[in-house]
């Protein structure tokens, strides 16, 4: 895995310099994670010396992930395996690099069984574009991401990980919080030896997650204490 670019971003690879001249971009440039940087800095619990293992499963994710969303041809996405990569969900059917791409990054990410009466976001519903409007538009400074422990090396790298936001724009109709939106989920890379990932596997409690969109977190409107913002729900 590359390390930053000249000029690019400090914690993905594969966004500008020589290799990206002729990358197609979802919305006609790379991305600029300035904002969601800031929050990652102030608000990370790890901080990986850089090198690490632990620093360059942190890079793969964070690259991984922007590469799915912002990339429209697969061919262009460098962080994963050309050939034969899938990525599932909470043991659900594992897509591959062209359907994930299609769908989006949060609609495969939030992909559910539950009847459609009860989904609070349901991704068959959504396009590409709408999935990624709605998630900017609650989290204004960015939906951060950080590698908290690493269990495993490759080939099979095994991790636990911490997303989170501030719920300060509205939510499929449900108005702004204002406060922290996190969940915290395991991952496997199946990785080859250049560090491309041939299989991820996600689990999560979705659920939680999503219920934390509905009202500001008991814990939160209570007490600032126990710093706990996950509602438990759905």
């Amino acid at each position: 895995m590359a390390s930053a670019e000249t000029g690019g971003d400090k914690y993905r690879s594969f966004m500008h310099g020589e290799g990206e001249k002729n990358t197609v971009w979802r919305h006609g440039a790379p991305p600029n994670y300035d904002v969601v940087n800031k929050l990652f800095e102030e608000e990370r619990t790890k901080e990986w010396p850089e090198g690490s293992l632990e620093e360059k499963v942190q890079r793969l994710l964070k690259t991984w992930e922007m590469e799915m969303i912002h990339k429209v041809r697969p061919d262009d996405q460098k962080s994963v395996h050309s050939q034969g990569f899938t990525a599932s969900t909470n043991g659900m059917k594992p897509l591959t690099r062209k359907e994930w791409t299609a769908i989006g990054g949060y609609n495969a990410f939030l992909a559910t069984k539950l009847p459609p009466e009860h989904r609070i976001y349901d991704p068959d519903e959504e396009t590409v574009d709408s999935g990624m409007s709605t998630f900017l538009t609650a989290f204004p400074r960015g939906f951060a991401i950080e590698v908290l422990d690493v269990y495993s090396g490759p080939p099979r790298v095994a991790f636990k990980f911490r997303h989170w936001g501030y719920m300060e724009g509205p939510f499929k109709g449900h108005p702004p919080h204002g406060q922290r939106v996190e969940f915290f989920g395991v991952c496997i890379f199946h990785v080859d030896e250049e560090m491309k990932v041939e299989k991820a596997e996600y689990f999560y409690e979705r659920g939680n997650f999503l219920a934390s969109f509905l009202s500001a977190p008991a814990a939160a409107a209570a007490t600032s204490a126990s710093g706990c913002p996950v509602m438990r729900g759905n």
